[in-house]
């Protein structure tokens, strides 16, 4: 399917194959904006119960409009296919994660903080779609799991959307198990012949077992049940809210006897207990109805002492009403009152050591060791003064550079605020002292010091001597990106940085003018210069040409300028590639390289000795 048209679409890549189709990263073709395409299962078009049901629900479906729902934006049909459009929803690096990933690379125990968010968005967008109707019944997901909760950078930090909401009734149940069974055949490579050689790799069934779970732990009792007493309903979305609480919490799944939150000495103050108790029921009429009012409700206890919360559930206990059974009035009496049990959890009880013998099993003759406890430094970032560039239509590229710079266009760009000067090495070590390594939580290289001046000796990080004022160099992009995010900025997009570079001038060739000298930058030289060694440019600007290359945010596209012409307005660079931008030339390079509108790219984690950064920020 990659680089192939689907109606007004083209495919860029696959990025996803689940049970309900297969799914897409997609560019409308005229608007050159991304989108994501949901192709559903082909032999669905010759099904008509399907069709009929296809054509009636879905228009509800995509009326679903809440900020924590991805966002249907066209249903089509083509080639014989049905398929969704869909919001592109991305991460800061412009790929999709869903919650599955984020877990993976997620540290646990989640912070108290991080679980409610998280729990509260998926508890709104379910709490809204119930309230929806389809075929006047509610809207039920029916399928609810990490792997379609994806996952986008926010303003308040991690924002939450949830997909597929009904898709699994308008397809069918008949077909979404079938696909099921197909899938997990497919994976594994099951046939007669290969049978013995497919289970050989470990990895492959590991990442089947870890799928397979998932989609089966996920299900509610009555959705695993065949004629079961209770039908669907909304309760069967908040017996897998129930589930996805847990796996927040232990990235596992509650099966049979499971220990409860308070047992884990997880250190949460709210009532997690509570929570997961009311909604994994079995009976689908103890499970609450809105989920936001229960998290609100845990949240209101964890500020209410545990012995106050006693007291409270013995004072209304003690208030119920028993009611006796007809045969047994006339052994006790219409009069008498039963009292209600007061059950153990009511009780306050002391801690007792689980293990009281261990005291005596320490060898006093031997030191025990106990490693030190290390605590991440408390350091604070040193900021770099910046300058603002007011918003407007500017020029770039140029029709007589390279043919990566063709064709010569015009850009509407918000204001924004760049640093005057390139990121320091004295500054980057703040950073990598706040960091504690050289690699982010992705394990992703943030810097090579072998190619840079900072050295690190028995966990000390040094600069060497003279160097402190000079730009950091083999820093990767992604390196970049955490010390930009670090600060509270970010990086620059192409089109900002060359209309920084130009100092104001839309036809200037250099950021010095028509023409530049080795008395206006550092270039064909042998090393890099200290930041703030040349003059400034017309808008205030240090170094936009020489002395190191500057990684830009945008992915890299050789043909981009021709499509960019047709969305001129805060252009943001491709959607995907290989390569990110850089900018600017560096101490190395020739004269033709410090063109303003002369481009250069590298895979994001190559490091060398002349790449750098610097950072911009949003202006209201």
């Amino acid at each position: 399917m990659e680089n192939r048209c689907l109606g007004d679409y083209q495919i860029v890549k696959q990025i996803g194959q689940g049970t309900l189709g297969s799914v897409y990263l997609a560019e409308h073709r005229f608007m050159k904006r991304p989108f994501v395409i949901k192709v559903l299962p082909t032999e669905l078009a010759s099904d008509r119960t399907f069709v009929q049901r296809f054509e009636e629900e879905v228009s509800a479906l995509s009326t679903l409009d809440h900020p924590n729902i991805v966002k249907i934006h066209n249903v089509s049909f083509a080639e014989g296919m049905y398929f969704l459009v869909l919001d592109c929803v991305v991460d800061e690096m412009g790929e999709t994660t869903n919650l599955t990933k984020l877990m993976q690379s997620h540290r646990l125990p989640l912070k108290e903080k991080e679980l409610f968010s998280i729990l509260e968005q998926v508890a709104s967008a379910l709490d809204f779609a119930h309230q929806k109707k389809v075929a006047g019944e509610p809207i039920i997901h029916r399928c609810l799991k990490p792997n379609n909760i994806l996952v986008s950078k926010g303003q308040e930090g991690l924002s939450l959307q949830v997909s597929d909401f009904g898709l699994s009734r308008i397809i069918g149940i008949g077909t979404v198990l079938t696909h099921t069974f197909q899938a997990v055949a497919e994976a594994m490579e099951i046939t007669t012949s290969n049978f013995s050689q497919s289970t050989k790799e470990p990895k492959k069934l590991n990442s089947l077992h870890n799928s397979f779970l998932q989609n089966f732990y996920f299900l509610s009792p009555e959705q695993k049940i065949i004629d079961a007493p209770h039908k669907v309903d909304i309760k069967t979305d908040v017996f897998s809210f129930g589930v996805l609480a847990y796996y927040l919490m232990f990235h596992s799944y509650p099966e049979g006897i499971f220990s409860l939150p308070s047992k884990q000495g997880l250190g949460y103050k709210a009532d997690w207990d509570y929570l997961i108790t009311r909604c994994l029921q079995k009976d689908p009429k103890d499970r609450p109805e809105k989920l936001v009012e229960v998290l609100d409700e845990i949240k209101s206890r964890a500020h209410v002492p545990k012995k106050e919360i006693a007291t409270q559930e013995r004072t209304s206990a003690s208030k119920m009403q028993v009611k006796i059974p007809e045969t047994a009035k006339a052994t006790v009496g219409v009069s008498q009152e039963l009292k209600p049990i007061i059950h153990s959890s009511q009780i306050d009880r002391p801690d007792l050591d689980h293990d009281p013998a261990a005291a005596f099993e320490v060898n006093s003759t031997v030191k025990v060791y106990h490693p030190e406890e290390q605590t991440v430094a408390d350091v604070k970032p040193m900021q770099t003064e910046m300058v603002i560039i007011n918003g407007g239509t500017f020029w770039r590229g140029s029709n007589d550079g390279n043919r990566d710079e063709q064709p010569r266009h015009q850009v509407t760009i918000s204001s924004f605020a760049i640093d005057v000067h390139q990121v320091t090495n004295e500054q980057f070590v703040c950073f990598l002292e706040a960091m504690g390594g050289e690699k982010d939580c992705n394990h992703n290289d943030i810097i090579k010091l072998k190619e840079s001046r900072i050295k690190r000796s028995s966990g000390k990080v040094t600069i060497e001597s003279g160097y402190a004022k000079h730009p950091v160099v083999g820093v990767t992009w992604y390196g970049a990106v955490a010390y930009a995010k670090w600060v509270g900025k970010r990086l620059p997009y192409e089109a900002e940085w060359e209309i920084a570079a130009k100092g104001g001038i839309d036809d200037a060739l250099y950021s010095t003018g028509d023409d530049i000298e080795k008395t206006q930058a550092n270039f064909f030289s042998s090393d890099t210069t200290a930041v703030k060694s040349y003059a400034l440019n017309g808008l205030g600007i240090y170094d936009m040409a020489g002395n190191v290359y500057e990684w830009c945010y945008d992915w890299y596209g050789y043909n981009y300028y021709e499509t960019s012409t047709q969305e001129p307005e805060n252009p943001y660079g491709p959607i995907q590639g290989e390569y990110r931008v850089l900018r600017g030339g560096c101490w190395k390079s020739l004269k033709e390289d410090l063109r303003c509108s002369r481009r250069h790219r590298n895979n994001p984690g190559t490091v060398n000795s002349t790449y750098g950064f610097r950072c911009v920020a949003d202006v209201q």
